[in-house]
């Protein structure tokens, strides 16, 4: 057949080819630009989220920043009761932050210097982005700054979660600056080491836990404070979006995954004895710490130095969950400080 007549024959079949090819690519450009807007809008929203009224409730204490003296990075701090007392410190655990001490920042107001701080990579608290950044010795330098900073030699250091792990672990490195602890819901690194927490290893891998606690707008977060039998009991919208709002600024779950990569460059850790005169408050039904460690932590103390309680009906979030009977236990182990 003549190469010009085979050459129109096909002249159809190549057109609808080239059709086809322009078709496809603008379906494929068409998707990513609508993605791009979809995912762009979302961006926009984490970012123009306002500020939970309740974080700025002034009946809770003052918002301050002290700048560290070993770092140079800036914590935020809200406290009150300035000069009714000795020095009590809060650090919060994740996904938290200061407001997670509302009920305790009020009730000890009155005979003591309260003072709950933001991590650092927490709410407005500076955030460096690397890894390394956030390694235990540099948190527990943070802790140490923190109380000299504020001008005292030592404090009541009450804590929980991961505010609980670094707390144990100052204790035994800086026991002069801790008069009394009162932990809850956390057990020593020597002594967690035994016990297996399949989502640490998840928080190990990068950028993944960041992409999968953010979906949804922070889903699996919502539904970790306020599940109905292992969340928060009657957390309000508002006190919700008060843990939920600093995630959602740009790297906000950044700085505290990266509390979880350095956990395991502590391991193995050597059995240490706990000295420090320790009130220990643990939930029965915590999904998270079983309650043997309990019988654990005490096989680590000096003596006569650990008054530990196992909440009943309590879970992870005992702080927030039952804070009159936290109170009622507080108020009794710091009682000799006040008379």
């Amino acid at each position: 057949m003549p190469e010009l007549v085979v050459t129109a024959l096909l002249a159809p079949s190549r057109l609808s080819l080239k059709l086809l090819r322009a078709f496809m690519w603008s379906l494929v450009y068409s998707a990513a630009l609508v993605a791009g807007a979809i995912y762009g809008c979302i961006a926009l929203t984490h970012v123009l989220r306002e500020t939970p009224t309740c974080l700025k409730d002034p009946t809770l204490g003052e918002h301050d920043f002290l700048s560290l003296r070993s770092s140079g990075l800036r914590l935020h701090y809200v406290s009150a009761g300035h000069g009714k007392g000795p020095l009590m410190l809060f650090l919060h655990g994740f996904p938290e932050n200061w407001f997670s001490w509302r009920h305790q920042l009020r009730e000890f107001e009155s005979h003591f210097h309260v003072v709950a701080v933001d991590l650092r990579g927490y709410g407005p608290s500076d955030a460096p982005r690397g890894v390394d950044c956030y390694t235990i010795d540099l948190l527990m330098a943070d802790i140490q700054d923190v109380i000299l900073g504020l001008g005292y030699s030592k404090c009541i250091l009450v804590s929980h979660d991961w505010g609980a792990l670094l707390a144990w672990n100052f204790s035994i490195y800086f026991p002069s600056l801790v008069e009394r602890m009162v932990v809850v819901s956390a057990a020593p690194m020597s002594v967690v080491h035994g016990y297996t927490f399949d989502y640490m290893f998840l928080f190990q891998l990068p950028w993944l836990p960041e992409k999968l606690l953010s979906m949804s707008d922070f889903q699996i977060l919502k539904t970790t404070l306020t599940h109905y039998k292992t969340g928060i009991p009657h957390l309000t919208p508002s006190e919700l979006e008060a843990f939920l709002y600093n995630f959602s600024q740009p790297g906000g779950l950044t700085g505290p995954i990266n509390y979880y990569r350095n956990l395991f460059r502590n391991f193995p850790l050597e059995p240490q004895e706990l000295a420090t005169p320790t009130l220990l408050l643990w939930g029965e039904k915590d999904p998270y710490m079983e309650v043997g460690l309990v019988e654990a932590i005490s096989r680590r103390f000096v003596p006569g130095r650990l008054e530990a309680h196992i909440l009943p009906d309590a879970g992870h979030w005992i702080p927030q969950s039952h804070p009159q009977e936290m109170h009622q236990y507080m108020w009794a182990f710091l009682q000799d400080l006040l008379d």
